[in-house]
């Protein structure tokens, strides 16, 4: 069970990696104020109703109408360098993390004397077996 959790962790960690580093863009296309098409990996498809067509009256023949299709492109650039320096950490940081490492391994520091203080009282007189009065064994 312990290696199970180990390597699940491990392979989440990696996917945060993976997802933080990689840069990726998506692309819609709006008709009006409705999404038509999204796509992260192409051109979107467009409704066609995006082309202006020009208009036939006397007074401007080059003039279009202007149409209500719009594409938004949402870029989402990954990082590239992934090791913080030290020295890009303000004092306060630099405090924490100094004071953090210093109580972390004070934590497993050992213990110089293997002090037993109930050395010096017997242990307790048993009057009858419990387990084998009560059938109860440990198999």
């Amino acid at each position: 069970m312990k290696q199970f959790i180990h390597k699940s962790m491990a392979i989440f960690m990696a996917a945060v990696v993976l997802m933080t580093t990689m840069s990726f863009t998506i692309d819609m296309h709006y008709c009006g104020d409705s999404l038509v098409d999204f796509s992260f990996v192409q051109k979107v498809k467009t409704c066609g109703m995006e082309k202006a067509q020009a208009t036939t009256s006397c007074e401007n023949p080059t003039l279009s109408e202007k149409t209500c299709c719009t594409d938004k492109q949402v870029v989402k650039e990954g990082k590239d360098d992934l090791k913080v320096s030290f020295d890009q950490l303000t004092l306060e940081q630099q405090f924490f993390v100094a004071s953090f490492t210093y109580s972390y391994l004070s934590l497993f520091e050992g213990i110089e004397s293997n002090d037993v203080p109930f050395i010096d009282y017997p242990p307790p007189f048993v009057k009858r077996d419990v387990q084998v009065l009560h059938q109860t064994f440990l198999i």
